[in-house]
């Protein structure tokens, strides 16, 4: 069948790999600059981190003929809900196992060994070796990884070499892998906690007052999956008093605005939502692109579908 397909970048063009007889790629990047005639536009891959609120989805109001969306990102809680039935809509999983994995492996071992103090320090010009020698260690740690799906599962697999004791947490237990509600008994046992499920109705706020409480003094928590998930009044609270410490990758609010108080907390590790902003990103975005698309124009089965909350 000849439709047209929007992809998001030129160099997409070539990564998408062979694209089917009878189908038309443009490229289509600037969301406030649409062509004139969207008309038998079937298939669209947006930008990666298009902002997915009413601006972004409102545009599928002007693509009459769209069956299709292929996300970029692995999260789709900005689109579930607010698209049309005719609508498939297709989340990016497997495209950031790799490079979400590496950030929260990274921010856990900066974090560990002291990298962000050292790093004042090289501002500052300070060899300041005597005070602070003596930092911690990932080896030995009791790692909770609350998200078992696949960015969860490369997580782990990244963590285990370094001598860790890892359990994975999901929505409900399985062979190797616990449900949430033993989070209870999980928490207090953990060194280390990495978020990275999926922002539901279920998750949103799952980390309150009492989640943090239930860990113990000293513990860290690393969010890589949404800002929303951590209750962030609850998270002021405990790292203010020092008695935890965190490594975030996204916030709530997000952008995180100056002078909140999260900025400015010597056992608080903050990057922009850069977990998934690596140079690979657009090679395995449209390896996933091209596949969908090939599978979509000669009637197989797509992978990824979003149903219900993810």
């Amino acid at each position: 069948m000849g439709f047209t397909a929007w992809i998001a970048h030129e160099i997409g063009r070539p990564l998408l790999g062979p694209v089917p007889d009878g189908v038309r790629v443009d490229v289509v990047g600037a969301l406030d600059d649409l062509p004139a005639d969207t008309s038998g536009v079937r298939f669209w891959a947006p930008p990666f981190l298009a902002d997915g609120g009413a601006k972004t989805v409102g545009l599928v109001a002007s693509l009459p003929d769209l069956e299709i969306i292929q996300l970029m990102t692995a999260g789709a809680e900005a689109w579930i809900g607010r698209l049309p039935p005719a609508v498939t809509l297709c989340d990016g999983r497997g495209i950031h196992d790799s490079s979400t994995s590496e950030w929260a492996v990274a921010a856990i071992l900066s974090y560990l060994r002291g990298f962000p103090v050292y790093a004042r320090h090289q501002a500052e010009g300070l060899w300041d070796r005597g005070r602070s020698v003596l930092t911690d260690e990932l080896a030995g740690k009791r790692v909770l990884i609350v998200g078992a799906g696949a960015i969860g599962t490369a997580c782990a697999a990244r963590l285990v070499p370094f001598d860790v004791d890892v359990t994975l947490v999901a929505r409900s237990a399985r062979d190797g892998v616990a449900g949430v509600g033993d989070l209870p008994n999980l928490l207090p046992q953990a060194d280390i906690v990495v978020l990275l499920v999926p922002l539901t109705e279920q998750t949103r706020g799952m980390v309150d007052a009492a989640f943090l409480a239930a860990m113990p003094d000293g513990a860290l928590l690393v969010n890589a999956a949404r800002g929303q998930i951590v209750q962030t009044d609850a998270l002021v609270a405990e790292v203010t008093s020092g008695r935890l410490h965190a490594a975030l990758d996204v916030t709530d609010p997000e952008p995180l605005p100056a002078g909140h108080p999260l900025w400015d907390r010597p056992n608080v590790l903050i990057t922009p939502h850069v977990a998934g902003s690596v140079r690979g990103l657009l090679r395995r975005a449209y390896g996933l692109v091209g596949e969908q698309l090939r599978r979509y124009a000669t009637g197989q089965p797509l992978d990824n579908i979003v149903t219900g909350d993810y």
